[in-house]
């Protein structure tokens, strides 16, 4: 019953925020149906910004991070020319635009439980994890805006145009966050959060999810020089036999099948509405030719560089992943159209790993019923040991093992989908530079990024697009129509030029594709 009061609680709080505009996040008019926001204390507040947040990232952002990642495409044997903004890409303030729009009024959520009005110090735990989940999704912001508005925003009507902080700056005030986050859990004070749906109250795993996030900041700064270096050095060194996060991170308010509003928001995004009607956007989400060649061992012998190195190795995982025509993965070149190459007659769409982890239904409703009740995946335990395999590698004197992280992040993704025979391709692709862990640092560095990129597959996807911002690894195919590059970042969204336009700053499309002062600062060198 404690799930169904949370959902309950989830749903209808998420409908109140969801009814604030993007400038005025917490501005709730009072109505006699609906829960004053001064009377919603953190166990409600909590739980609303984790599931807010999380759908979010289920949605578009990973449709965003997939194609652009070339991890699927759009179906062009029924869409005319799916996707067309994506493929070439054209980034404008309404590309993608709800992304920030979203993950704010989330946020705010967070920020409400962290400045709640405490003075028993009850909800320490809460605003400990507040802090944590805050961090969690502000980086993403910063990695994909840039500067934002940080230190001023979330103020609702005490602030309209909050100004825009430093990337530099947002990272050390996140950092901060968590350390403080740490410093709350183990003081021991305040009651326990009942409505954790993550961790469920045990203080000790969202220790360790905070030390993997502030693992994650810190590697992100690889590349930063001077003083954001020597900061990067000193915080590492902190970390340096620190416990990392050991399993998914998974949210679930009590998700199910009883209405659309309680299905898990992935499932009824791409999947299944809890009638048993297609989603939305199943039709249009397919498997890329890119992905179909890399899952199938480059099966039918394409010669382009980029898939040489999986020759002859079948991916385990590709069943799992996404669906099978006639034994292979099929997908769709991206930007081609029916007659082009790399269009075939059957495609295939994300899998029972994907949409519902492990686990095979036996029958359509029993699918609609397992994809709607699975939790929202916030951070794989894999992506946490490809994290501490690239730690070792790069910064060898603080963190260790590196070869077996990374082969307990490979072997950690095939438990998440459900597949077997993780062994295999582990001896299937040791030798195999840029696959597995062979040759130079370099090569291992991009085995860690192409095996991420395979591991995050529809799970958090946007993680390997900023890993390629950063690193240019995996080795990623353009678009057969694409007229720019990849884009470093995104431009602010239309909203803000509206509601803060005094302050936001004034973004070109060509700013988008080159390194300047736009580009979030661990991208600039």
């Amino acid at each position: 019953m404690k799930n169904i009061k949370i959902t309950t609680a989830v749903l209808s709080l998420t409908m109140l925020f969801a009814s604030v505009s993007c400038n005025r996040y917490l501005d709730i008019n009072e109505d006699p149906n609906n829960i004053s926001i001064d009377k919603v204390t953190p166990n409600e507040l909590l739980p609303v910004g984790i599931t807010s947040t999380y759908a979010k990232q289920s949605q578009t952002l990973n449709r965003f991070a997939s194609v652009v990642m070339n991890s699927t495409a759009g179906n062009s044997l029924v869409y005319g020319a799916p996707f067309i903004d994506d493929y070439k890409p054209n980034v404008s303030n309404t590309f993608y635009n709800d992304v920030w729009d979203s993950l704010f009024r989330g946020i705010a959520n967070f920020e409400k439980v962290i400045t709640f009005n405490d003075p028993g110090s009850k909800y320490v735990q809460h605003k400990a994890i507040a802090k944590i989940m805050k961090a969690n999704y502000i980086q993403i912001l910063t990695d994909l805006y840039g500067d934002m508005p940080y230190s001023q925003a979330f103020k609702g009507q005490d602030n309209l145009t909050p100004k825009y902080d430093k990337g530099e700056d947002i990272y050390k005030a996140s950092i901060a966050d968590l350390d403080n986050a740490i410093g709350l859990l183990e003081s021991g004070q305040g009651d326990e959060p009942l409505s954790d749906i993550v961790f469920h109250g045990d203080k000790d795993k969202w220790i360790s999810f905070a030390n993997t996030l502030k693992l994650r900041y810190l590697l992100r700064m690889s590349n930063v020089t001077g003083d954001m270096a020597a900061y990067r050095d000193q915080k590492l060194a902190t970390l340096s036999g620190a416990d990392f996060i050991d399993e998914d991170v998974l949210e679930n308010p009590g998700y199910s099948a009883a209405n659309d509003a309680q299905q898990n928001p992935f499932t009824n995004f791409y999947v299944y509405l809890s009638s048993g009607t297609r989603a939305a956007n199943y039709s249009i989400n397919v498997a890329s030719e890119h992905a179909a060649i890399i899952l199938n061992g480059n099966a039918d012998g394409d010669t382009r560089p980029v898939y040489q190195k999986f020759n002859g190795i079948v991916d385990g995982r590709r069943a799992r992943m996404f669906s099978l025509v006639g034994g292979k993965v099929s997908g769709i070149r991206q930007g081609n159209l029916p007659g082009q190459p790399g269009v075939p007659a059957a495609i295939s769409r994300f899998s029972y790993g994907i949409t519902i982890g492990t686990g095979t239904p036996t029958s359509t409703r029993e699918y609609v019923e397992m994809a709607s009740a699975k939790p929202g995946c916030i951070m794989t335990r894999a992506e946490s040991k490809f994290l501490q395999a690239e730690a070792a590698l790069r910064y060898p004197g603080l963190f260790s093992n590196a070869a077996g992280n990374f082969s307990a992040a490979i072997t950690a993704s095939y438990t998440y989908f459900g597949a077997s025979g993780s062994a295999a391709y582990l001896t299937a692709i040791q030798n195999v530079a840029g696959l597995g862990w062979a040759g130079t640092d370099a090569n291992k560095l991009e085995a860690i990024m192409t095996q991420k990129w395979i591991a995050l597959t529809g799970v958090n996807p946007e993680q390997s697009f900023f890993d390629y911002t950063r690193t240019g690894f995996p080795v990623t195919p353009l678009a057969t129509i694409a007229s720019n590059p990849k884009p470093n970042r995104l431009i602010y969204p239309l909203s803000e030029y509206i509601g803060n336009a005094s302050n936001v700053p004034a973004i070109s499309n060509a700013d988008v594709f080159s390194k300047n002062q736009y580009t979030p600062f661990w991208a600039r060198n």
